[in-house]
């Protein structure tokens, strides 16, 4: 059995498992879907998805918290959850998937999987982004927006974007509370960052000619024998994951769409208002209209002639 199990306090983590079902449920595979709930929950409901919460609901004032302190944004001392609610996940998580016969779990940041899984004797599969090993051992990874220790500011970008690919990629940043927990289960510790968000098997969401890295370079790559892996870990590209949602597309979105003249479609649901504002910000100096899709925060003030911010929109539209 498979389950899905949805970072409701994302959209897009909400999204991306909406279509995974979809695709899932054409070719007639069994499938559960499980959560520890959040604001996206309603697009599940919305799709027709039932699914079950496990553990500790999380309601809108903590997913927010979540996504504060979530990797790039967060203390990098911290784990996002207390040391508490990753026990209770984990528990709650192992037990489900005893109960249920899953053998396979799939998750984009749903990061107490990556001991549950452990614990349950389950692979993990992730729908993963970027941020992968063949593409800081290309050098690849830009220097960080939000750098964790302030003094990098200082120093020049090059020397940043090193090390982005060659320092940060071996760190256990957000590691701790996963690793304390894990030694009190027994079960296998996460060795580094990466291994926090790589599962058995990582679902890259993007393309070879964005991201720099050939296929099969990608699905060849092998931890072989790296302390900061965990050693089963194996990379496929996807190509980019992101629902078919049956909403409608609102008349105002209409007409400023059929506008002449370029649009940019700003869908970058999973960051800080600082980075969404920034990337507006820098579209202005380009003659093109930006559309913003919804997010977490209140970016109404944005809206201009040139600039509109929206609801959650259908994406494939």
């Amino acid at each position: 059995m498979i389950c899905l199990l949805p970072q409701c306090a994302y959209l897009s983590e909400t999204t991306r498992m909406l279509e995974i079902h979809r695709a899932l449920r054409q070719r007639g595979v069994p499938v559960l879907v499980a959560t520890h709930g959040g604001p996206h929950e309603s697009l599940l409901r919305a799709a027709g998805v039932g699914y079950d919460v496990i553990g500790p609901p999380m309601n809108g004032r903590r997913s927010a918290e979540f996504v504060r302190s979530a990797v790039g944004m967060g203390n990098v001392g911290q784990s996002m959850y207390s040391d508490a609610e990753i026990r209770a996940y984990v528990d709650a998580e192992a037990e489900y998937f005893r109960a249920h016969g899953v053998t396979v779990a799939v998750t984009g940041f749903l990061l107490t999987t990556m001991l549950s899984s452990r614990l349950a004797g389950v692979t993990v599969l992730t729908d993963h982004g970027s941020w992968v090993p063949p593409v800081y051992e290309r050098g690849l990874v830009p220097a960080p927006s939000q750098p964790p220790w302030p003094i990098l500011g200082a120093l020049p970008e090059r020397a940043v974007r090193w090390l982005a690919n060659s320092v940060l990629p071996r760190t256990r940043f957000y590691c701790a509370g996963f690793n304390r927990v894990a030694a009190d289960l027994g079960v296998e510790p996460v060795p580094s960052l990466p291994a926090l968000v790589l599962g058995d098997l990582a679902m890259v969401t993007e393309v070879p000619e964005v991201l720099g890295v050939p296929a099969a370079e990608m699905a060849a790559w092998r931890p072989a024998g790296r302390r900061g892996y965990r050693p089963g870990t194996r990379l496929r590209y996807t190509g980019p994951l992101y629902a078919r949602l049956d909403v409608p597309l609102p008349d105002a979105v209409s007409e400023f769409l059929d506008r002449p003249g370029p649009v940019v479609y700003a869908a970058i649901t999973s960051t800080s208002p600082h980075i969404i504002r920034g990337v507006v910000g820098a579209l202005a100096a380009l003659d093109v209209r930006v559309l913003v899709a919804a997010t977490v925060h209140d970016l109404a003030d944005l809206g201009d002639e040139r600039v509109m911010v929206a609801g959650i929109l259908p994406s494939h539209r």
